[in-house]
C-alpha cells in the first residue's frame, strides 16, 4: 500500500465519521424542534430509526440472504443438496457431533467450576485478588488463548527437549511425547479445556454477585435449623441464584455454539476437530461452497434460537414473580 492509498483510506474514514456525526446531529436537531403532544412519540421514533436501519442492513438482510443461499446450488437453482450433504457426509456429521460435545461440556464444566470457586472464596480474605486471578483469561482474546495453549500442548519428538508443558510432564514420568493436537478424540477435549478456562471466570463473577444477593436472614435461619454447609448450599444458595445460573448457562452455551477462533488457531479444524462455525468459514471462504457454508450458518442460527427463547422466558417469569 502506497502513502497515497493510506491517505485516501484515512480520508474515507474521516469523511464517514463526519457524515455519521452530521446525520446524528440532524436527527437531534429535528427532535428538538418537534413540539406538542406527539413530541415524545417523534423522539421515540427518531431514536429507534438508526438502530432499526442498522439492524435491517447488518442483521436482517444478511440473514435472509444467507437463508436463500442455503437453498441454492452453485448454479443458483433451488436445491436441498447443501442440507443433504450436511447430514450424510461423515466429515460434516463429525462437525455437528463435535459441536454438540462442545455445547454439552463447556457450559456444564464452566458453570460448575465457576460456582464452586465463587462459593469457596466468598467472604474470604483477599477475595478480590482470587477473583481477578480466575477472571483474567476473560481479558484474553480467543486467538491469544489458543496460542498460549498451543505451547502447553506442543509436541517434540522423543529425545528432544519438550517445550510443551503437557508433554514435559509425560516425559518426566517416563512416557513418550504425544502429538496431542493430532490424536483423535482427545484433541477435541483439549480444545474444550481452553474454552472452559476462559468461561469459568465469567461464570464465577456472575455467580459470586448472585450469591452475595442472597438475604443473610435465609442463611442464618438455615443455620439455626441445624443444617450443614452442603444442605445450605443445595437448599438455600442454589435456589437463590437460579436465575443467574440460567443466564450463565445460556450465555456460555451461545458463545460455545459460535466458537471459531480457538479451533482455527490451534488445529485449523483438522484431525476431526472442526465445529460448525469453523466449517462454515471453510466451506464458504476456502472451498468456495457458499451454499454449504450458508446451510451451516442456518443450522447454527437454529441451534441458538431455542436457547435464547428459553433464556427470555426464564427472565420474564422471574420478573413476573417480583
Amino acid at each position: 500500500m502506497t502513502t497515497g492509498d493510506l491517505i485516501g483510506k484515512i480520508l474515507q474514514v474521516v469523511i464517514g465519521l463526519v457524515v455519521f456525526a452530521a446525520i446524528v446531529g440532524l436527527l437531534i436537531f429535528l427532535m428538538g424542534r418537534r413540539v406538542g403532544k406527539k413530541r415524545s412519540w417523534w423522539q421515540l421514533l427518531w431514536f429507534l430509526l438508526p438502530a432499526v436501519l442498522l439492524l435491517a442492513v447488518g442483521l436482517v438482510w444478511p440473514a435472509i440472504r444467507t437463508t436463500g443461499l442455503a437453498f441454492q446450488d452453485n448454479a443458483g437453482n433451488f436445491s436441498w443438496d447443501n442440507f443433504v450433504w450436511m447430514f450424510t457426509q461423515p466429515s460434516a456429521i463429525r462437525t455437528l457431533v463435535n459441536t454438540v460435545v462442545w455445547v454439552l461440556l463447556v457450559p456444564t464444566f464452566s458453570t460448575a467450576l465457576g460456582l464452586a470457586y465463587a462459593v469457596w472464596i466468598d467472604k474470604s480474605r483477599g477475595e478480590k485478588y482470587y477473583k481477578a486471578l480466575v477472571f483474567m483469561p476473560m481479558a484474553i482474546s480467543f486467538v491469544g488463548a489458543g496460542i498460549i495453549w498451543r505451547f502447553v500442548y506442543e509436541y517434540r519428538s522423543a529425545g528432544r527437549d519438550q517445550i510443551g508443558l503437557l508433554n514435559a510432564f509425560v516425559v518426566a514420568f517416563g512416557g513418550e511425547p504425544v502429538q496431542w493436537m493430532q490424536t483423535d478424540p482427545i484433541n477435541t477435549v483439549l480444545l474444550i479445556v481452553v474454552m472452559i478456562w476462559i468461561q469459568t471466570g465469567f461464570a464465577m463473577v456472575v455467580l459470586s454477585a448472585a450469591i452475595k444477593g442472597i438475604p443473610t436472614e435465609q442463611i442464618e435461619a438455615a443455620m439455626l435449623d441445624g443444617t450443614n454447609p452442603w444442605q445450605r448450599f443445595s437448599n438455600v444458595t442454589v435456589p437463590g441464584i437460579r436465575g443467574a445460573l440460567v443466564v450463565v448457562l445460556t450465555t456460555i452455551s451461545i458463545a460455545t455454539l459460535k466458537v471459531f477462533d480457538i479451533v482455527r488457531t490451534m488445529t485449523g479444524g483438522n484431525f476431526n476437530t472442526s465445529v460448525v462455525a469453523n466449517e462454515m468459514y471453510v466451506q464458504a471462504f476456502r472451498a468456495s461452497e457458499v451454499g454449504r457454508g450458508s446451510a451451516l450458518a442456518v443450522i447454527l442460527f437454529l441451534l441458538v434460537i431455542p436457547i435464547v427463547i428459553y433464556n427470555v422466558n426464564i427472565l420474564r417469569k422471574q420478573r413476573e414473580i417480583r
